[in-house]
């Protein structure tokens, strides 16, 4: 057997790891090819600097495309670098929210006992939310609304239907870190009844807000000062609240002492607390509201000074299709001129049971009884019957026609007919 020796020095481009493997195949191979038909080494030896080249080949593609992913990296860190800027500095980005919602209303209704019919179409109301989270504890949010569409100066003589309202402007803080104790200071919504908080249109049947809660609590109310809510359970939850208070005029009626905190007499201020229990949709609740002087000193021309004391019980219940809703409300006022009014006493409650045919839509019948002067004996209460229909095209969009039956004393208005109307929120 002869011995074969290389004497040629084998050099392979690319990584010596390559090389190296490629320079074993060959002197393992060598004395095979010398002794068969196979390729020459020479031959051999050409198809291995080919692969050779293409392995090189692939890794330079390899280096560039990990360069480039690099390069893509960066201008990801940079585009979240600036985000972040922008919201340290307050622009919106994901620490600031937007939301609101709006309604549309057509009303045509005919009094019985007198002129005072209503047909009219209103864009009763448009809201803009803003809120803004300033760390995971410290918290901003608003609520700003434009009601009838126009706003004029009544000074001038251009007075127009609608107003501009700041409804709620308040700082919360978690006072722990599983926020089960928070703590707000600023201008927002009372504390009490179903609606007063959660009123947005696709949240409730009917095109109006219900009477009892309109007339007696009275709902749409805020007021300026502290708050503080929690919970003691999963289930029980609580709302204390130190806040300006009502400065009701001398008819001591109570829905025409809200002053909303613009330039308000601010002498007696008003305390109100509220426990709730809410589990697998059952929710109950209770209220008590009471201020020393609803006057507030006579600001308003009230002709005597009169304690105000609110309570309030509600229930709402959420069971499959079926949803039942009832609130009991009642004022106690404590003045010789609000007695000879018959208005030391102002309550009322309603019922409203309501059927989901399906998801999207809902059928409801609600009777509603308030008296703004339950205090003598003259009959001057109002009784309604609403019956109707919401139908939620999408979860936040809703389309509403109710028909409304009132009964009133001789005198009083008395509106009967239907209601029809659109509403949205985000």
């Amino acid at each position: 057997m002869r011995t074969i020796r290389f004497k040629e020095k084998i050099t392979i481009a690319g990584r010596g790891s390559a090389a190296a493997v490629f320079g074993v195949l060959a002197l393992a191979t060598h004395a095979a090819f010398a002794q068969s038909n196979l390729p020459s080494p020479e031959e051999m030896w050409k198809v291995i600097q080919e692969q050779a080249k293409q392995i090189q080949a692939l890794q330079d593609q390899v280096q560039q495309l990990t360069g480039q992913v690099k390069s893509t990296d960066q201008r990801l860190e940079t585009v979240a670098d600036a985000v972040d800027d922008q919201d340290a500095a307050g622009f919106p980005g994901k620490k600031t929210h937007l939301g609101g919602y709006g309604e549309l209303h057509y009303n045509n209704l005919e009094d019985r006992h007198g002129s005072k019919d209503k047909e009219e179409i209103d864009f009763h109301r448009f809201v803009l939310f803003v809120g803004h989270d300033f760390d995971e504890r410290l918290r901003f949010f608003s609520e700003l609304e434009v009601e009838h569409a126009l706003v004029g100066d009544t000074k001038t003589g251009e007075g127009k239907p609608g107003e501009v309202e700041l409804e709620q402007a308040y700082l919360e803080m978690d006072l722990d870190a599983e926020a089960k104790h928070r703590a707000k200071a600023g201008l927002f919504l009372v504390p009490v009844g179903i609606l007063n908080e959660t009123h947005e249109p696709p949240t409730f049947y009917g095109i109006e807000r219900n009477a009892v809660e309109t007339n007696i609590l009275p709902t749409t109310w805020w007021e300026a000062g502290l708050g503080l809510s929690g919970r003691f359970t999963d289930a029980l939850s609580y709302d204390l609240a130190y806040t300006s208070g009502l400065a009701v005029k001398a008819d001591y009626k109570v829905r025409d002492g809200r002053r909303k905190v613009a330039n308000a007499p601010a002498e007696d201020g008003a305390l109100t607390g509220r426990l709730r229990w809410k589990q697998s949709g059952l929710e109950l609740g209770a209220t008590l509201h009471y201020q020393t002087d609803l006057t507030q000193g006579g600001a308003n021309g009230a002709p005597e000074d009169s304690s105000g004391l609110l309570a309030e019980t509600h229930a709402a219940i959420e069971m499959g299709r079926f949803g039942l809703r009832a609130l009991y409300a009642r004022w106690e006022l404590d003045a010789d001129a609000a007695e000879a009014l018959g208005r030391d006493v102002q309550q009322g409650w309603y019922i409203e049971p309501s059927y989901k045919i399906t998801d999207k839509l809902g059928l409801f019948a609600r009777y509603s009884y308030w008296d703004n002067s339950a205090g003598d004996s003259a009959e001057s209460a109002v009784k309604q019957l609403d019956v109707g229909v919401n139908y939620w095209p999408t979860e936040n969009v809703v389309l509403k026609l109710d028909y409304q039956d009132q009964d009133a004393a001789s005198g009083v208005t008395e509106l009967d007919g239907f209601n029809a109307g659109i509403g949205y929120q985000f």
